[in-house]
């Protein structure tokens, strides 16, 4: 097995890839569970044999992960790298008009849904964490929170499609996905901001993270997209 340390981001990235299609080609061809679901059962499966393995002695396996995920910056893989090609490949199959139409709810949900859930993720994850010999502050608990409550828009859509529910319903589910996850970083940096400093942040300052981080995306996506459509609009090639 390579060393973890001599190997490129890149390597490491063909190397989940690899993972991830090799867990989807099991869940397809032996559990028939949705995609997301399946590879997430998967996983959590061969986690807990790698935590009892480790028990046993043959802790290789759980260093060899760990060296490997010390390799990555979550910054530059997942909030610069993944979460704009996810929201991009989702964004891709929703109607602005739909959105539009249900603006009202997916706001709702997007907004207010996060926080909610972001707040009930962390105060479950504080009262059982003790209960294993693990107890961490809330505030840590609501940074969790933060970053697992917006969900995967692809995911949602591919559930959504397979179950075969009604328009409006997917529509205001797929919306929110896509929105979540800018509220959710908001909530995310707004916590890192408060552990790091140790200070309350001002009203400003959250108003500021947020036209930043919010706005800001929305008028970068709006000039960038303006652009690629008027240089796809004039040429003829479809190959491109």
């Amino acid at each position: 097995m390579a060393n973890a340390s001599s190997l490129t981001i890149l390597e490491i990235s063909a190397i989940f890839l690899s993972i991830t299609a090799l867990l989807t080609y099991v869940n397809q061809r032996f559990i028939g569970l949705p995609t997301t679901i399946g590879v997430m059962v998967i996983s959590i499966v061969l986690s807990m044999i790698a935590i009892f393995l480790g028990f046993l002695g043959f802790d290789q396996l759980i260093d060899y992960e760990v060296s490997l995920l010390n390799r990555l910056d979550f910054t530059e893989v997942l909030l610069d790298g993944m979460l704009s090609m996810l929201l991009f490949a989702g964004a891709l199959h929703v109607n602005i008009g739909d959105l539009k139409r249900y603006r009202l709810p997916i706001g709702i949900l997007a907004c207010i849904g996060t926080i909610v859930s972001a707040v009930l993720i962390a105060t479950a994850l504080y009262f059982m964490l003790p209960l294993l010999d693990f107890g961490i502050p809330f505030i840590w608990c609501l940074l969790f929170g933060a970053l697992i409550s917006p969900t995967d828009p692809i995911a949602v859509m591919g559930i959504l499609a397979s179950a075969g529910a009604p328009k409006s319903i997917e529509t205001v589910i797929a919306g929110e996905s896509l929105f979540n996850d800018g509220i959710g970083v908001v909530i995310f940096v707004l916590l890192l901001g408060i552990l790091s400093s140790g200070d309350i942040p001002t009203a400003n300052y959250v108003a500021h993270t947020l036209a930043v981080e919010a706005g800001g995306g929305i008028i970068f996506g709006l000039g960038l997209g303006a652009i690629l459509y008027y240089l796809l609009k004039s040429i003829d090639s479809y190959q491109e």
